[in-house]
């Protein structure tokens, strides 16, 4: 395989293809993937992890393409770990926690994600009722994943 994408690759891919989306609040979505790599950063990733923080939310959004993840120039462990974090459509919360608990890196970068998700001045941009659906949301997935 070529030599992986850097870190510094992967976050301009990932930011040109969120580009132009926003967060519930309205605010670029590039912020959220920022966060979220920093996050992992932080709680001592490593640079595949930091990598699928990056990542994590592409494909799912439909703004990279699994084939894309397939054929890039990442490691295995990358891909393991966006895969994990991809939720399917109508997928329970319960085999896609279970998937994230079952493979290596996985769990890190979705604790980093939530982290940023339930931060109180991101959700505080929220309505009432969007802000109460979200917070038992994660509350939950976090109990699922075993991060309680």
């Amino acid at each position: 395989m070529p030599q992986s994408l850097t870190l510094s690759e992967v976050e301009a891919i990932a930011r040109a293809a969120h580009q132009g989306q926003t967060d519930k609040s309205g605010r670029p979505y590039a912020e959220h993937l920022a966060a979220v790599a920093e996050g992992v950063r932080s709680r001592g990733g490593t640079d595949e992890q930091i990598a699928a923080g990056w990542l994590h939310d592409a494909v799912e959004d439909h703004a990279l393409t699994l084939e894309w993840l397939q054929t890039a120039a990442l490691h295995q462990s990358v891909r393991d770990i966006v895969l994990a974090l991809t939720k399917g459509e109508g997928e329970d919360l319960e085999s896609y926690t279970r998937r994230i608990r079952s493979t290596p890196g996985a769990l890190l970068v979705k604790e980093a994600d939530l982290a940023h998700n339930t931060d109180p001045a991101r959700l505080a941009d929220l309505d009432e009722a969007t802000r109460t659906r979200l917070i038992a949301k994660y509350a939950r997935t976090r109990a699922l994943l075993g991060l309680e």
